[in-house]
This record gives structure tokens, C-alpha cells and sequence, in this order.
């Protein structure tokens, strides 16, 4: 089992800055994948950004390009998402995911809003 638990949502200003956290427990060890989601009030969850273990590969939604960064820490169990120029269009719940041997865990989420 893998529990993830999310940080660092909030109210921002259009313009702003938030960085999200995901604490990762559990069997996490060996290879995986963590990301990002989010899903906004009445659309469906899509996927944000993700990172391999070692943190060769990131892979972003074409509508967080050049604004997001994410990142992971060196014990590997933290993945951080910097958030930044941030627009009113980002509101929505985000989500942590880690895929381990084939098994998808996600958390609760944490409520981002941006402010026009």
C-alpha cells in the first residue's frame, strides 16, 4: 500500500505563486511514477505533469509548459509541483499519483484558486 498525502493548496492572485507537495508512504520503493492531476468543477481530471524515481523524466500538459516545474526529493518519497504565473483557468483540486508495480494510488487532493 502507498498513502500520499498533498500540501500547499490555496488562494492566489492571478500572477501568483503556490508550490504543492506530496508526501509518499508506504511500499513506495523500487520504480514508479508520480504526478500531478487536477480537475476543476465540472470537467473531467487531467493529468498536470509527472516524474520518473530518478527524476530523468518530466512530462507537462501543454497548458502548464514553461509555468510549472516538477520535482522530487533525493529520498525520492516527496514530489513537489512549483506553480507559477498562475491563471484563474488553473483553479481546480490537484491530486498526487504515484503508479508502483503497476498499482495507481492517488491522494485526497488540495484545492488550488487563483483570483482574477
Amino acid at each position: 500500500q502507498v498513502q500520499l498525502v498533498e500540501s500547499g493548496g490555496g488562494l492566489v492572485q492571478a500572477g501568483g505563486s503556490l508550490r504543492l507537495s506530496c508526501a509518499a508512504s508506504g511500499s513506495i520503493f523500487g520504480p514508479n511514477l508520480m504526478g500531478w492531476y487536477r480537475q476543476a468543477p465540472a470537467k473531467e481530471r487531467e493529468l498536470v505533469a509527472t516524474i520518473t524515481r530518478g527524476g530523468g523524466t518530466t512530462n507537462y500538459a501543454d497548458s502548464v509548459k514553461g509555468r510549472f516545474t516538477i520535482s522530487r526529493d533525493n529520498a525520492k518519497t516527496t514530489v513537489y509541483l512549483q506553480m507559477n504565473s498562475l491563471k484563474p483557468e488553473d483553479t481546480a483540486v490537484y491530486y498526487c499519483n504515484a503508479i508502483v508495480y503497476g498499482m495507481n494510488y492517488w491522494g485526497k487532493g488540495t484545492l488550488v484558486t487563483v483570483s482574477s
